[in-house]
């Protein structure tokens, strides 16, 4: 059988997150797979710089509609939306999150700036804790608080993925780190946007790795022991995504290069054996937020 839409968008895409859909059982695996390729389209639609805003718009309205549709069991007209359904139906994911998500996606079409953390936070929220939170009801859990951890953990990639991909958002004229920390740790716009190395921008870098580190250890401390063997995905993603926050500090932040430093696939590789291989033998302990 060929495979489906969303199974070609999640391999084409080598992300980080697609990793962890392999420690999954087969059915919860197809799910992910929906649920990822849908929120890489629905990215895609948002950062195609070459369509004019006022078609984005237009297009991401659409998305809304046929999300909104697929959620209240009709037939979506996107291929993605359409294999995503049996998704939505069978774990109950609610149109208020997609809408979140939605909101988020439409933000970058206007937003190239946040002033304060506050506002950051909500952007982040929307664009990874939502994604989490649609997560979990895959995954399932038994506790509530998982609620919680979804939106640290979403709050942590987040924050790592804006500290890694600074020099390649300056391409776009997107600054994600807040004005309010540019502004106390005395860098300007115009360094982050030319690719300006120096004392302060590392110092204002380390700030934002040490803000990341505070969800992470949020993360890990929320998440509730009766659930962490059905959110081995979940913390597979925090695992990798720690290390590679580790690697950026390590290497004293390389991130205004417009290419971001990835990990290489060995080190992921081993990272999904060892996680693995630690929830077969029973150990459960989160590899990241110490």
């Amino acid at each position: 059988m060929p495979p489906s839409v969303s199974e070609q968008v999640t391999r084409k895409s080598a992300s980080n997150l697609a990793l962890a859909f392999v420690m999954l059982p087969h059915g919860k695996r197809q799910a992910m797979n929906a649920l990822y390729a849908y929120c890489r389209e629905l990215d895609d639609v948002a950062d195609e710089d070459d369509v004019p805003l006022s078609e984005r718009r237009i297009q991401l309205a659409h998305w809304r509609e046929q999300t909104k549709i697929a959620c209240d069991g009709g037939q979506s007209t996107i291929p993605v939306v359409a294999e995503l359904q049996s998704t939505i139906r069978q774990y109950s994911l609610s149109f208020e999150l997609f809408d979140e998500l939605l909101q988020g996606v439409e933000a970058d079409l206007d937003t190239t700036r946040y002033e304060t953390y506050k506002d950051l936070e909500q952007y982040c929220y929307r664009v990874a804790s939502v994604v989490g939170l649609l997560s979990i009801e895959i995954f399932g859990y038994t506790n509530p608080k998982s609620k919680e951890y979804a939106v640290q953990l979403g709050q942590a990639l987040q924050l790592t993925n804006i500290l890694r991909d600074i020099g390649n958002d300056a391409q776009r004229d997107r600054i994600y780190v807040p004005l309010e920390a540019l502004r106390e740790y005395g860098v300007t716009e115009e360094e982050i946007l030319t690719g300006q190395r120096s004392t302060h921008f590392r110092g204002l870098a380390k700030a934002v790795a040490h803000r990341a580190r505070r969800y992470y250890q949020a993360a890990r401390e929320t998440l509730p022991a009766e659930d962490r063997g059905s959110m081995i995905a979940a913390e597979l993603m925090g695992t990798v995504y720690w290390n590679l926050l580790r690697k950026l500090e390590n290497e004293n932040f390389p991130v205004l290069d417009p290419q971001p430093t990835k990990l290489g696939k060995p080190r992921k590789v081993l990272l999904v054996l060892h996680t693995w291989l630690c929830h077969l033998v029973g150990i459960r302990t989160p590899r990241y937020g110490v």
